[in-house]
């Protein structure tokens, strides 16, 4: 099992500094790279960065660490943006580029950002389609879904033959289209034990219905690791995400953990957070936050459970879980880590403050 790292804007949003903040985040892949991690994994969401300028800036700054999104959609990037950034990132890479994809919010692109959003599944499955064709010799494209592309032809493709796709699939429709179409699964990060295994089982199923080896897909779980004596602390932060992700619709599947009644829980969390009403008309997290009743939400969700979804403890506490993943079928874990520039007096590589 392969060992990831992910970042998140989330070191962004109260920087004083707001370029130290982004020669911090491309310093994280530098020595991501120099440890031997295996891939950068860099989260997008349309009102967070540009995860494929983040990854740009990596390519140039790493030699061998692989370079993926976690995740882009196709609402937000046409697939023939989606072609040619991930052909880009190839190509500054040297053959390093990998696509996690995925539907996205599409209430935060219909209803607030005035976009398209019909089909959502089967755009997702146009995309795959369309990026293989852009891909291959010629990279001349048509399709007959959604968005109907007329024989569009790029200038050029990736280096490598066709850059691995993961899809973010937690629905059953979903599922079976990664295990047909797609390279494997990209899990979130609170996603259950119970649930990641009923998934893998379903996605090999499909694969094996079409006709392809189902030992040929991977599966990425990105798992909420802390280190730490005082797992208590914690709590509260996955409690917020809990209430502020997994209550969205289609996520709550994810997080289904025995002995819980997690379908009643989240009834109760979207009533005190408004959830419906905020994602209804398109709301950001922000507004969720501020609308929301985040104290009353933490409240209504179980340390028992928050114990089962994230792995918060010690070092031994956590090395078996881990493990018990390996035994899913999971190929690797991709860590959200701390920063690992404060960890080691930080400042910026010359290279970094000369481009």
């Amino acid at each position: 099992m392969r060992l990831s790292v992910r970042v998140t804007p989330e070191s962004w949003r109260p920087a004083t500094s707001p370029h130290e903040a982004a020669l911090r985040t491309i310093e994280q892949a530098r020595l991501a790279d120099a440890a031997g991690i295996d891939t950068f994994w860099v989260s997008e969401d349309p009102d967070g960065w540009d995860a494929i300028a983040i990854l740009a800036a990596a390519a140039v700054q790493t030699e061998r660490i692989r370079l993926a999104t976690s995740v882009v959609n196709p609402f937000y990037r046409h697939p023939s943006l989606i072609a040619a950034s991930i052909s880009t990132i190839d190509r500054l890479s040297g053959g390093r580029a990998r696509l996690g994809l995925g539907r996205g919010q599409t209430e935060w692109y219909g209803a607030a950002l005035g976009m398209n959003v019909s089909a959502p599944l089967a755009r997702l499955e146009e995309t795959i389609g369309l990026l293989g064709q852009w891909w291959s010799p010629g990279h001349d494209a048509a399709s007959s879904g959604p968005f109907g592309v007329q024989g569009w032809r790029r200038s050029f493709g990736p280096i490598q033959a066709r850059p691995p796709i993961y899809l973010a699939a937690a629905g059953k429709n979903a599922v079976a289209l990664a295990g047909r179409a797609a390279d494997g699964i990209i899990f979130n990060d609170l996603a259950s034990v119970q649930s990641i295994s009923t998934i893998i089982r379903a996605a090999r199923k499909a694969a094996h219905d079409a006709g392809r080896d189902p030992a040929d897909l991977e599966f990425i779980a990105r798992p909420r690791i802390v280190v730490t004596d005082e797992p208590e602390r914690e709590y509260g932060r996955i409690k917020d995400a809990i209430a502020m992700i997994y209550t969205l619709p289609g996520m709550g599947r994810l997080i289904d953990v025995k002995g819980f009644d997690v379908a009643a829980i989240l009834a109760d969390i979207r009533r005190l957070m408004k959830t419906d009403e905020i994602i209804g008309k398109g709301g950001a997290f922000h507004e969720l936050r501020e609308a929301g009743d985040l104290p009353a939400a933490r409240k209504r969700i179980p340390d028992e459970l928050v114990a089962n979804l994230a792995m918060i403890g010690t070092l031994e506490e956590i090395r078996p879980r881990i493990s018990a993943y390996a035994e899913l079928g999971v190929s690797e874990i991709a860590w959200r880590v701390p920063d690992l520039t404060r960890s080691i007096g930080w400042e910026a590589s010359p290279l970094l403050l000369n481009n």
